[in-house]
Parts: structure tokens; C-alpha cells; sequence
């Protein structure tokens, strides 16, 4: 801080803005993303005395898309500031998306002043009977401030429940002027949030290992849960232990290492994947509800027994029956992995399927899925998705929006030593760039390389065109693939084959290149084999830029239809 705005902060008669942003900063936030507001003022003013980064995004769904993506790409908390009314009910949707996969998020929303609360309607501008309420559907709790002293307190309580599994984002809204009225609450000094603890029971460990131990045909489903409790070494030693086939979900993508010997990828959506779940006589499913896609669209029907594990009580056996443990994946999962080599003496199991080794079974089908493929009129989208994977660095995360490339993505996309973030919890369009933006910054932050990939359809790239300013303000190292089909692609395909036409699916198409360079954002158009080279050209530059692809790609033909 320089010397006159030291001055200007010593000077200056402390508020309850104060105690926000000095509450965030002992707990360890550094960025904060949102849009202001006239009630949000005290806040904004506040961060002027401290040390908080602030991102300013366009559009407040975006600005919660971005907090997502920080959090995502960091594993830190996400921070989001919300204006009242407008402003807040904006960012639901992305805090939806969030809510739905699980990211640790602190939203921070004004409020109208105190007086006006009670759902009296007094004409106060964006008043709400109850602006809290909105916020119910899409955040694990909610707190209203009502006076300043409050503040440091709940804001740390809100921090420990989006910390605790599961994780996702809270909500705190505090009125314009305890906002802004001035405080005898001295400065913070410190803050300190721990998650609970989520550990499993004994006795359902222990009925766990007596099922697995006796297994002849153990299999595994790995879902985001595993990657949101740290579990990837004990699942992998669990794997090996039990030398079962693993599936990640989209969710789970890199979960698991994509080329090991039991490793079935990221295929749900294939057919001879259910097969081989359907045939396991125990299945272990680790942070997954068995939900719309895992399930192969709920024609997955298991014939052994489950072991499901979840943080989130109402996913154990929402869609099926089973031995349902409520417990942090990473905690969970340590408790198995020591279990099992105790009670086997840490000698692999010797499973039998009808025959066929795990890894036989492994190999057999991935050779079967790559046949099906095949045989299908396939030869540009798998060219374009390899381009897109070969370009991308092995460590750079990447950021996939609802769009047809990015459903390629959910089963064939090896993340290596980076990550795969993708909407897939709510499925909202618009999450792909701004939650690049997110994760860029985050990257950033922490000392990392921040070069990050977005993919885009035409259609999502609407939804977050503003952000391009964003970007290009603060030089944000995102480069962004859209990939122009002209229309909403995927919902065309969707009608085409289940009503003979599409209706309401073609968009007019702006020049992506020209609006991209309007921001004073680098951009250029390129035919999909010229993908890789564009993209790493992309990777290559500084600051923001823009790939775009015209073109029309295809999806897979769906495999759960004929056992509907």
C-alpha cells in the first residue's frame, strides 16, 4: 500500500465492509470475482483498503462461473461478490453448476438496508421478499447479517461449511448499512476454518472389505467425488490390490491414469462399459450418484451387489440399492485401501472373469468400443479431438462448455497431469470461458503456469461473449477453441433423430474473429485439421485469444436405445 493511501486508510472511520474483506483475507482468500452494485458499494470500497485481488466480469452468472473455475483449478475457495436482487438472481445458475459438482465457494451478496427487510414492500430498489430464499436451491446454507459484530463469525462459519464435505458454495448477504455504517469492532486478527470430519463408519469398512475380499469379479466407478476427497492414490491402490476395472465418469476424468492395464477410460456411454459393470459381482462406486449418463440413461442394470461411497447422505442408493457409506471419498477410501491389505495380507486378488484376466477384459473392450467407433462414419471427430489433445500441453487444464465437442470429451478425453472441468454437474451452457478466466487467474496466484484451454459450441460462446473484456482487462492467458455449427448442434442432432427435423435449433452466426478482435482479443479461423497448429500457436502467445472452427461435428451414435 503506498504512503498516501496508507494515510487515506488510517484516516478513514472503519465499516462493516471492513470486516468483510479483513475477515476473507485472514481466512486466506486472495481473489475475489463479481460486478458492483449501489448496495454492494461498502464492499467494494473496502477492498480499496486491502489486499484482495478483484476480477471484474460482465455478467454475474459468468462471475460465478469464474469463482467456480478458480476454486476448480486451485483447490482454494472461490469468492464471489453480489449485488442485490438483479444481480444476485444473475448468478444462480452458475452457482447451480457449482452446487450440483461440489466446489467450495463463499458468496457474498448485499442486501437492501435493514429497514426495508421482512418482505415489506416499501419500493426500495431490487428489493426481494426474501433474496436468501432464491439462493436455497443452489447453495449448502444461507446466512442474513444483521449487525456488523456479526460478521467476522459468520463469514468464518460459512467458509467451514463449504469446506466440509460435500463441499460447494454458501451464501451470506448482509444489508447496505451494516454495510457501510461505521463499527467499533476492532480489526481482525485471525480467522480459522477447518472442515469437519467426514470419516466412514467402521463396521460398513468392515463389511466392505469381507464383500471385496471375496470377490471374483470386482469393478470400480470412479466418479467426481473421488477427485473432490483427494482419492486418486488410494483408488489406485485399491485397484491394484483388488486388480479391478476402473471407470471414471465424466466427473472422475483423471481420477484414474488413463493407460493403465484396468483402466476402462471414461466410456459410460457405451454399451460394452455396462456390460461389464452389469457382470461385476461387486461394484465399488466412489463419489457418484449412478446418475443420467453414468447409468448409460438408467438402462444400467447391476447383477452384483454395490458399495457406494459418497460424502452426500442423499446420493447413497438414490438410484440404487446397496451397502451405502457416508464418508469424504479421500477418508474413505484410505480407510478401505488400509483394511484390504490387512485383511489379504497385501497379496492381490486373483479375480475371474468367466475366464479372462481384468486386464484381458480391459483391452478386450477398449478394442471393442475403438471397433464400434470405427464402424461408424467418425473419421473427423476423431481426428479433431486427437488434434485438440495433441496440442494440449500434458499439465494444462482445460475447461469444456455443454457443446458436442466437449460430450467427446467426457469419454475419450486423457487428461494427463492436467485436469478436465466440464458443466457436466448441471449441464448450464456458458460455463467453458468464464470458468477458464477462473482458472487462469487462480493458476496465477498460486505460482503456477496459468495457460488454460476453453472449448466452446456457437451457441454457450453467446452466453459468455462479454467476457472477452474480461480477459482482455486482466490480460487473462485463456485461449479459447469455439467450435461454429451454426445452432445449437447437439439438440439439432437430438430432433433430427427423434422427430425427423430440428425446430428452433439454427442461430445466426456473428463473426466470432471480428468480435473476438473488437474486444482487442487476437482471433483467427481455421478448418478443424488446422486445429492443432492454431491451438498451439494459441498456447504459445500472451494474454487471451480465439480459435474458431466452422464446422459440423457429429456425435457418436448413442448405445442405450436398443435396451430401452
Amino acid at each position: 500500500m503506498n504512503t498516501a493511501a496508507a494515510a487515506t486508510a488510517a484516516d478513514h472511520q472503519r465499516n462493516g465492509g471492513d470486516l468483510v474483506v479483513e475477515t476473507l483475507e485472514a481466512l486466506g482468500a486472495k481473489t475475489v470475482f463479481g460486478i458492483p452494485g449501489q448496495h454492494a458499494l461498502g464492499l467494494f470500497d473496502a477492498m480499496g483498503r486491502g489486499h484482495l485481488k478483484f476480477v471484474s466480469s460482465r455478467v454475474e452468472n459468468n462471475s460465478a462461473f469464474e469463482a467456480d473455475g478458480y476454486s476448480r483449478a486451485t483447490g482454494e475457495v472461490g469468492v464471489l461478490f453480489l449485488s442485490t436482487g438483479p444481480g444476485a438472481l444473475t448468478s444462480l445458475a452458475g452457482l447451480q453448476e457449482a452446487y450440483a459438482t461440489g466446489v467450495p465457494m463463499v458468496v457474498i451478496a448485499s442486501q437492501i438496508p435493514l429497514e426495508g427487510l421482512g418482505a415489506r414492500r416499501k419500493g426500495m430498489l431490487h428489493q426481494l421478499d426474501d433474496q436468501k430464499a432464491s439462493a436455497a436451491n443452489v447453495t449448502k446454507s444461507q446466512r442474513l447479517i444483521q449487525h456488523a459484530s456479526g460478521i467476522p463469525s459468520a463469514i468464518q462459519d460459512a467458509w467451514t461449511d463449504a469446506i466440509s464435505s460435500p463441499q460447494g458454495p454458501v451464501w451470506v448477504e448482509i444489508p447496505q448499512n451494516v454495510l457501510l455504517d461505521p463499527i467499533v469492532v476492532p480489526p481482525v486478527e485471525d480467522a480459522l476454518a477447518v472442515a469437519a470430519d467426514n470419516p466412514p463408519r467402521v463396521e460398513l469398512v468392515r463389511e466392505a472389505v469381507k464383500w471385496l475380499a471375496g470377490a471374483q469379479r470386482p469393478a470400480i466407478i470412479a466418479g467426481g467425488g473421488t477427485r473432490r476427497g483427494h482419492a486418486e492414490k488410494q483408488l489406485l491402490a485399491i485397484a491394484e490390490l483388488l486388480r479391478a476395472p476402473v471407470i471414471c465418469t465424466p466427473g472422475g476424468n483423471g481420477a484414474f491414469p488413463w493407460t493403465h492395464p484396468l483402466s476402462l477410460q471414461s466410456w459410460v456411454e457405451d454399451r460394452h462399459m455396462t456390460d461389464v459393470l452389469e457382470d461385476a459381482d461387486v461394484l465399488v462406486v466412489v463419489g457418484s450418484s449412478l446418475g443420467e449418463v453414468t447409468s448409460n440413461y438408467f438402462t444400467f442394470e447391476p447383477r452384483g451387489r454395490i458399495l457406494q461411497i459418497d460424502a452426500e447422505p442423499r446420493v447413497l442408493e438414490s438410484n440404487r440399492p446397496g451397502l451405502g457409506i457416508r464418508a469424504d471419498a479421500g477418508q474413505a477410501l484410505t480407510a478401505l485401501e488400509e483394511s484390504l491389505e490387512t485383511a489379504m495380507g497385501g497379496k492381490p486378488l486373483s479375480p475371474d472373469w468367466h475366464g479372462r484376466t481384468p486386464e484381458a477384459l480391459v483391452a478386450d473392450s477398449l478394442a471393442a468400443v475403438r471397433e464400434r467407433l470405427e464402424a461408424q462414419d467418425l473419421g473427423k471427430e476423431l481426428r479433431f479431438m486427437a488434434d485438440i489433445r495433441a496440442a494440449v500441453p500434458d499439465a494444462m487444464q482445460t475447461f469444456w462448455d455443454m457443446t458436442i465437442a466437449a460430450y467427446w470429451g467426457w469419454s475419450c478425453w486423457d487428461s494427463r497431469a492436467g485436469q478436465f472441468h466440464s458443466a457436466q454437474g448441471a449441464g448450464g451452457l456458458g460455463f467453458g470461458f468464464p470458468s477458464a478466466i477462473g482458472g487462469a487467474v487462480g493458476l496465477e496466484t498460486i505460482g503456477k503456469p496459468s495457460r488454460v484451454l476453453a472449448v466452446s459450441g456457437d451457441g454457450s460462446a453467446m452466453y459468455s461473449i462479454s467476457e472477452l473484456a474480461t480477459a482482455k482487462q486482466h490480460n487473462v492467458p485463456v485461449t479459447w477453441l469455439i467450435v461454429d455449427d451454426g445452432g445449437y448442434g447437439i439438440l439439432r442432432e437430438y430432433m433430427v433423430g427423434a422427430f425427423g427435423q430440428a425446430t428452433a435449433t439454427e442461430l445466426a452466426r456473428p463473426d466470432f474473429v471480428k468480435l473476438a478482435e473488437s474486444f482487442g482479443v487476437p482471433a483467427r479461423r481455421v478448418a478443424p485439421e488446422q486445429v492443432r497448429e492454431a491451438l498451439e500457436a494459441g498456447f504459445a502467445a500472451d494474454g487471451p485469444n480465439v480459435v474458431v472452427v466452422e464446422t459440423l461435428l457429429k456425435m457418436f451414435a448413442p448405445t442405450h436405445l436398443a435396451v430401452q
